[in-house]
């Protein structure tokens, strides 16, 4: 069947690379194997083009199309929706960097998926920001600056052509108030990837460290920076955000629909399923009038529902499959993992606290 690029979330095709993806999720699961075929399939349909401007080869969908997308895409294999958010961090933060030079040499070939880059920055938003000695240090040096340390959580490193990097700007062996952001090269001489952690959900997307030995990268590298809070710089590279919540959403989805299939038969799961299915709708409104700009609820309080919603729509199926779904490689298992997901990813206290309350039996 000859692949068409998917130009609309209302494009069949769309549907065609969920039913391809969906197909492949068991087997990336049970293996941890780097999801290539998935990635590969994403870059034939076109998928990079969404996030990209057309004269970088691009389509420069809209928000609302992006989001509609990710939930598609989300629903069929969440490790893949996964590594597209890290792979688009990247793309959007070369283009409001401003370094058009960069922009021309990269964005084409990450559009058309020939090349593959992340992001490494969560230290610079996380506890880690706070430690005396910061993980991932840059000092100024002739032409350029040289990186010292490591980024604990980056998606894909070891697969990677290039790395959005964050460092803290260091003077006589001193941490200053001032960041860096760069485009780091992952072939320079002192760039290495330890093996990647072993999670319990999405752990082929191969997310761990990435070490930096004394790296000399040259200013032309430059993102952003040196300056203060670079992180509140442009787009692109930030934690979490309404594609979080999506990927939530994308999720209980597929949650959802399996308890639907299963209910056509059994009655005895009708009433749950309508019950998830109202509230799934109910969060989808909200989260698109967050996209529109119209929102009727804060971003934390989305999240707080939407990651309720998963873990409950997940194992909700889990206990329509009864015994089969326990057997690892069933779907029913996978989404639950996946679900534990969304409590650590770029999960804001507030939505922690309101999630250990609801799981406590407790009114936040």
């Amino acid at each position: 069947m000859a692949i068409t690029t998917i130009t609309s979330p209302d494009d069949p095709a769309l549907q065609e690379l969920c039913d391809e993806l969906s197909a492949l999720a068991r087997e990336v699961d049970l293996s941890g194997k780097w999801p290539a075929r998935q990635l590969e399939l994403c870059g034939q349909y076109g998928v990079f083009q969404w996030f990209i401007d057309s004269q970088w080869g691009g389509q420069a969908w809209d928000d609302s199309a992006i989001t509609r997308g990710y939930l598609a895409i989300s629903s069929a294999c969440l490790t893949t929706a996964f590594i597209i958010t890290q792979r688009t961090g990247a793309c959007n933060r070369i283009t409001s960097s401003g370094n058009q030079l960069l922009a021309l040499e990269l964005l084409p070939d990450l559009a058309s998926g020939k090349s593959f880059a992340t992001v490494g920055i969560s230290h610079l938003t996380t506890s880690r920001r706070h430690l005396s000695r910061p993980v991932l240090r840059a000092e100024q040096a002739p032409g350029g600056f040289v990186l010292d340390g490591f980024s604990p959580w980056v998606t894909g490193a070891a697969h990677a052509d290039h790395v959005v990097i964050g460092a803290t700007m260091m003077d006589n062996d001193q941490p200053t108030d001032e960041q860096l952001l760069v485009m780091l090269p992952t072939d320079l001489p002192g760039v290495s990837v330890p093996e990647p952690a072993q999670l319990v959900g999405v752990s082929a997307s191969h997310t761990g460290e990435l070490r930096l030995d004394r790296v000399m990268v040259d200013e032309r590298w430059v993102l952003a920076g040196p300056v203060a809070n670079v992180m509140s710089l442009g787009i692109g590279a930030g934690t979490g955000g309404l594609q979080t919540s999506t990927l939530a959403l994308g999720l209980s989805k597929a949650a959802i629909e399996y308890i639907e299939a299963e209910a056509s038969h059994r009655e005895d799961l009708r009433v749950p399923m309508e019950a998830l299915q109202s509230e799934y709708s109910a969060l989808c409104d909200a989260l698109f009038a967050h996209v529109q700009g119209q929102p009727d609820c804060s971003s934390e309080d989305l999240r707080q529902r939407a990651n309720s919603l998963v873990l409950r729509a997940t194992q909700s199926s889990l206990a329509a499959a009864k015994g089969t779904g326990y057997l690892l490689g069933h779907p029913a298992g996978r989404w639950c993992r996946e679900a534990l997901f969304f409590l650590v990813w770029s999960c804001p206290q507030p939505v922690v606290s309101a999630n250990l309350c609801e799981l406590a039996g407790l009114s936040s």
